[in-house]
């Protein structure tokens, strides 16, 4: 500090206002070198202003207040019924007959959101939040409710007074649900769409820190809150600082609640040295860390407010004066497990402390109400925290509710006209196809931030002009190499790491591409994702990111070279098994029904999309009038039926269709007339779940003029035949009506044929499937070499 500046603090010190806030308050203390950051705070921000001063300590002794009845409520939450607001000790009734709670984290994390919400507060500001560790809820909810910062359907429920309160401890983990099946209360175990400024549910830990480099924009703050049993959990975050750059990423504050343990054991931080291990660990990875008191709402505030300082002078730096990757400022705060209540420190803090059921257990209930006691806030001083925490309109900003990151509102893009393949004699790859079109979107739209998520060889998945336009995102670029200090492309061999770049960037356009078999890794990110958006759905606020989508490809049927590790179609299986109009699985066959697949993700919003498209070249299929026809209903016939077509050979999937072309002309040729229809989204035709579904899925007169009752079908599917039957059951007249093909778990080092060959799925393998299901000879349509190949006596050369 400068002379002036310690000469200021040593004014500070004088004042009441800072005596009155450093002794503390209840069990809340100051350790010296939280109160010589905050003096230096104080001096920073309030300058000669001893009323700015004054306003800032008290602001601070507030957050001790409100920190107290925070952790006080909490502790209601988990075991009681009942909410006193006059400190009464509770008595047998008023306890719950089953308490839950994952309460020593929630307790942790209760002085941690009172600082985000007394740096808010200090600075006139209103930052984004985002908690990791969804599980300790409790936290966040019981401090809406003292402030007043309540979603809608929370606020005539939870209002500020015992009724309100108690109502709060009641819905507290009651089990309620509507008769609809719905959740019947507007409060979860987890964050959730109605908790106040709530953006992700944290129930898969490891996820929100592998995206919250990727949320804020330029101008825009994002306090973070991690969990150290995350750590542990996914790697990832360890390279926030390789994607950090000023240019076009808002101030990111993040913050490690170090408590030690989990669940019944303590965390690998925990084993292997505890913060100072942390300290190096974190230094090697681009870090700046430092260490905070955990159990302080003023080291949080004074944490969250000389992190955004930090970085605010990176952003105000020429970029040729910055030495990426910049260290970006990270705080570990130290404390016990359950800190403030009986149980702390022990395994009992993560989930119910007591050692027994206040309700039933004298002892227990003398506990809980010592306890609780120790952090009771008086309804006077109560309320004067709630006035100095109720300052939105006088200092002009939106409450915490209604940070940027949960308002987020993206234009649709522009969409040009792509360049279709127009000569239906020419194979082309429907990679490269999207490949062209994509860049020509990024052009269209220079507002918009582009995260492009690849976990392996963006060249070798037929990206080479995305590659170009964008480039590798990296630290030290390779000279003449496709790496760019500000490239979009954010390239890590860890698949989490890399889908987390394009979900957390919801302010703009985003792809991501991979293997299929190895997206299966980013199933866990992407459902809670999936969840949280379907379920603003069902509360009627309608996500407004762009929809997310991840192409599949070098897939199962074209990756056989690579041996069956490599031939795994269980992603697009568990996706389909999500709500459709959330979570979109589409199977383009050409160039052209590629490009119009990924325009129609891009027209929508809130919305993650599977694509599983071919790399290698295939025939022309549609039209790029068909093609938009096609991907707007689902499906499309390829081969029209006649007015009473002798059997429908269906095809998810591009190898799938060339094969049901192939055999249809083999049934023709034999006098059995054949239609062929390929699906492109099969969630379009499913039996719908709920009504938000039913909008999404394709009517039934619709779906009776492409697949008319009556009439046998073979279905030949990318995917395993099973999941696709129950997704295709509108469509399904049983089995002596349907027969289904697909891939049976088997492969190994083949190529295309070989892998249909192997699965069953050749032209051959179809048409026999159709002359079964005809009471037909299999003989009037195979010639014999081909009917032992078939039946697993010939070789695959007969068929091709």
């Amino acid at each position: 500090m400068s002379t002036s500046t310690d000469a200021l603090t040593g004014t500070l010190k004088n004042l009441p206002s800072y005596a009155a806030w450093s002794a503390g308050y209840g069990l809340i203390r100051h350790a010296d070198d939280t109160r010589a950051r905050v003096l230096e705070l104080v001096a920073r921000r309030a300058g000669a202003s001893r009323e700015r001063a004054d306003d800032m300590f008290a602001a601070l002794a507030a957050a001790d207040r409100l920190a107290s009845a925070g952790m006080w409520l909490v502790v209601h939450m988990t075991y009681a019924n009942r909410v006193d607001l006059s400190g009464a000790p509770l008595q047998a009734a008023d306890f719950k007959a089953d308490p839950q709670g994952h309460t020593g984290g929630a307790l942790n994390m209760v002085p941690a959101y009172a600082g985000y919400l007394a740096a808010n507060v200090l600075t006139g500001t209103t930052r984004s939040w985002l908690m990791g560790q969804g599980h300790c809820v409790a936290a966040i909810e019981a401090l809406n409710a003292l402030v007043d910062n309540l979603s809608a359907k929370q606020r005539p429920r939870y209002e500020f007074g015992d009724a309100g309160l108690s109502r709060l401890a009641q819905d507290f983990y009651s089990y309620a649900v509507s008769p609809d099946g719905s959740p019947g209360v507007p409060l979860g175990s987890h964050v959730g769409v109605h908790t106040a400024g709530g953006i992700s549910e944290g129930g898969y830990l490891g996820f929100a820190e592998v995206q919250y480099v990727h949320m804020p924009l330029p101008g825009e703050s994002l306090a973070v809150f991690l969990s150290d049993g995350a750590f542990e959990e996914q790697r990832g975050s360890d390279w926030s600082p390789r994607w950090w750059r000023a240019s076009d990423s808002g101030a990111v504050m993040p913050i490690m609640v170090l408590n030690g343990r989990r669940i019944d054991q303590r965390t690998s931080i925990a084993q292997k040295g505890g913060a100072q291990w942390l300290l190096r660990h974190l230094e090697l990875n681009g870090f700046d860390p430092f260490e905070i008191d955990g159990h302080d709402p003023a080291a949080y505030a004074w944490a969250i407010i000389d992190m955004e300082d930090r970085l605010a002078a990176f952003q105000g730096m020429a970029a040729d004066e910055l030495d990426y990757p910049v260290r970006i400022p990270h705080a570990i705060a130290n404390c016990i497990k359950g800190y403030g209540f009986p149980g702390a420190g022990t395994n009992r803090a993560h989930n119910l402390p007591l050692r027994a059921n206040p309700r039933r257990d004298d002892a227990a209930r003398d506990e809980f109400n010592q306890g609780a006691a120790r952090l009771f806030v008086p309804p006077g001083e109560l309320q004067e925290a709630r006035r100095r925490f109720s300052c939105h309109q006088a200092q002009g900003r939106v409450r915490e509710g209604h940070h940027a990151l949960a308002e987020r509102d993206v234009g649709l893009p522009a969409l040009p006209e792509p360049r279709w393949s127009l000569d239906e004699t020419a194979t082309v790859s429907p990679m490269q196809a999207i490949d062209a079109y994509f860049v020509d979107v990024v052009d269209a739209n220079p507002r918009l931030r582009v995260r492009v998520g690849n976990p392996d060889e963006l060249s070798s998945n037929r990206m080479d002009g995305t590659l170009a336009r964008l480039k590798h995102r990296a630290s030290r670029p390779e000279p003449g190499g496709n790496e760019a200090l500000d490239g979009a492309v954010i390239t890590a061999l860890n698949e989490e790491a890399v889908i987390g770049a394009v979900l957390g960037n919801k302010a703009g356009l985003n792809l991501a591409v991979s293997y299929e078999a190895f997206a299966v890794k980013m199933l866990g990110a992407m459902r809670q994702d999936i969840l949280f958006a379907r379920h603003q759905r069902q509360a009627g606020r309608d996500p407004r990111w762009l929809g997310v989508p991840l192409l599949l490809t070098s897939h199962t049927w074209e990756n056989g070279k690579n041996e069956q590790s490599h031939q795994d179609p269980t992603l697009c299986e568990a996706l389909l098994g999500e709500m459709s109009d959330t979570s979109r699985v589409l199977f383009p066959v050409d160039a052209n029904s590629a490009v119009a697949a990924l325009r129609e993700v891009y027209r929508s919003r809130g919305v993650i999309a599977a694509l599983v498209v071919p790399k290698q070249a295939t025939p022309h299929y549609f039209s790029p009038e068909q093609a938009g026809a096609a991907c707007r209903a689902g499906a499309a016939h390829v081969r029209p039926p006649s007015a009473r077509p002798t059997v429908q050979l269906v095809a998810v999937g591009a190898y799938q269709l060339r094969e049901c072309l192939r055999a249809a002309r083999r049934l023709a040729d034999r006098g059995c007339e054949a239609a062929v229809t390929c699906i492109i989204e099969p969630g379009r035709l499913r039996v719908p779940r709920d009504e938000l579904e039913g909008r999404h899925v394709l009517g039934d007169s619709a779906l009776a003029e492409l697949f008319p009752a009556g009439v046998p079908r073979v279905l030949v599917t990318h995917s395993r035949p099973e999941p696709l039957l129950g997704v295709l059951r509108r469509i399904d007249e049983g089995p002596r009506r349907l027969r289904a093909l697909g891939y049976v778990n088997r492969g190994g080092t083949l190529d295309v044929d070989g892998m249909l060959f192997a699965n069953r799925c050749t032209w051959a393998h179809i048409a026999l499937a159709a002359a079964e299901l005809g009471g037909g000879d299999a003989g009037d349509f195979l010639a014999e070499s081909e009917l032992r190949a078939v039946g697993n006596r010939g070789r695959l050369e007969d068929l091709y």
